[in-house]
């Protein structure tokens, strides 16, 4: 093997007992090169990040060989790797409500990993984090706690604790993920960044825009195998398997505009609402009103409040002025939220089965209906035998959007509800939702940064720029 490759990956594999996840991945990285990973949620990709950092969890066992930076490992000898973690190889997880420490507060977190990654000093590392975060643009967040961003801004805070350590090795998984385009195209930047200092990246994304960015090698997974592998412009021009050419027929920019509901009756008007934070305004004066059968999309740049602003129509949060009026006779459950987030809806330590099955009970829904909803996103059943950090993000989003359904809304406020999910589950999903809402003659509140899929289901779109 070219002492010049970075990281190489020979028949890489993944099993939980006898049953494969992952079968027989292999690519090489040379510095300066890119490899993106494109396929449908739940096949694999996730778990080939984490097998190549030796992070797998305990039910599962990996096969193969794993080479960075010309030091050769047996891809279950996760130890073997674990010293380079930071320093060789870093990953950026999907999830940053889980990759960051939620009682420390950001700037603290990142001067930590220069200092004790990078081998900064205490100094130096302070002012190092205080740089990165005024480049994420989250220099007014530096005191805050993860829990205090929203999830634009947490996504940008792990990337900048994921390349502190300056790792020449990235593995980033859906970098891009609930930013909107600046910040979008501010990650791809990061990326190719990475890659003029003689590093490279491996990124596991469902945008096809950021995959036509960095170029380099694409591989296209499908149940744990590759179907498709190449230089990634050529394989997107010109996709050779049917699974490839789904894939990219499927971009939300491909998708026919929906047709246009009958709005009825107002479910819910809002008058004057102000909301903040610490004493600074995320928005004042809101006037809105959302009607039966209504979609209502609310675009805006990262952090402005949109989350915030949707959790304060729901009554989650108190506004600090202003009214909500609700629609008489609804039910108290009538109005649920699809979460950004998904894996911070759900109690972690029991079985996907007895969480919905306990929504079925309360809202006396049947269980079969519910495991026709789950068939109709795509969920085999034996999946909700695991817990939720045991199913990938783009699985349990689809989960979430089937219990939410169970409960037969007459409002679902959606916080990206697709943005884990491969551009052919986001036509699904984005159908089955829809479809059941219309049914009801119930609305949609949509927050999305995707101007495609605005531009395919709003029937009502409203720009938001916050305070």
């Amino acid at each position: 093997m070219s002492a010049s490759v970075l990281l190489a990956v020979e028949n890489l594999s993944v099993h939980v007992d006898a049953r494969p996840l992952l079968r027989d991945v292999s690519f090489s990285l040379r510095p300066g090169e890119a490899l993106t990973l494109l396929g449908e949620s739940g096949a694999g990709k996730s778990l080939l990040a984490q097998a190549v950092m030796g992070n797998l969890p305990a039910a599962l066992r990996a096969g193969g060989r794993v080479v960075l930076d010309g030091v050769e490992s047996r891809a279950e000898d996760a130890r073997a790797r674990r010293p380079r973690w930071g320093r060789t190889l870093a990953l950026l997880p999907q999830e940053p409500a889980l990759a960051l420490d939620p009682l420390m507060r950001i700037a603290p977190q990142l001067s930590e990993t220069h200092e004790l990654v990078r081998g900064a000093a205490f100094e130096e590392a302070e002012s190092a984090a205080l740089r990165d975060l005024g480049t994420a643009g989250l220099a007014a967040s530096a005191r805050q706690y993860p829990w205090q961003l929203s999830g634009g801004m947490a996504q940008r805070a792990a990337a900048a604790v994921a390349c502190a350590g300056g790792a020449r090795i990235l593995l980033a998984d859906e970098p891009t993920k609930g930013l909107d385009g600046h910040w979008r195209d501010h990650a791809v930047a990061m990326l190719q960044a990475v890659q003029r200092a003689g590093g490279c990246v491996v990124v596991i994304t469902h945008d096809l825009r950021v995959a036509e960015a960095l170029g380099g090698q694409l591989i296209v997974l499908r149940h744990g195998e590759v179907v498709e592998q190449g230089d990634a412009r050529t394989v997107l021009a010109n996709p050779r398997h049917a699974f490839t050419r789904r894939l990219v027929a499927a971009d939300p920019a491909h998708w026919p505009r929906r047709r246009t509901a009958v709005a009825g009756a107002p479910v819910l008007s809002a008058q004057g609402l102000s909301k903040g934070f610490g004493g600074k305004p995320l928005f004042d004066g809101i006037d809105l009103q959302i009607r039966a059968g209504e979609r209502f999309v609310v675009q805006g740049p990262s952090g402005t409040g949109k989350s915030t602003l949707g959790n304060v129509l729901l009554g989650l949060l108190p506004a600090d002025r202003g009214m909500v009026r609700r629609a008489e006779g609804l039910l108290p459950t009538a109005f649920q939220k699809l979460y950004q987030d998904p894996v911070a809806s759900f109690a972690p330590r029991i079985s996907l089965a007895q969480s919905l099955r306990d929504v079925a009970a309360r809202h006396r829904c049947a269980w079969p209906a519910v495991l026709q909803q789950l068939d109709r996103l795509g969920m085999p059943a034996d999946l909700l035998a695991r817990r939720p950090a045991e199913v990938s993000g783009g699985e349990l989003q689809r989960i979430a959007l089937a219990r939410v359904l169970t409960v037969q809304p007459a409002l679902v406020f959606a916080d990206e509800p697709t943005s884990r999910l491969d551009p052919v589950s986001q036509q699904e999903a984005m159908g089955v939702l829809l479809d059941a809402l219309d049914e009801r003659g119930a609305a949609l509140m949509l927050v999305t940064h995707d101007d495609d899929i605005a531009n395919a289901v709003a029937t009502n779109r409203w720009s938001f720029a916050g305070a």
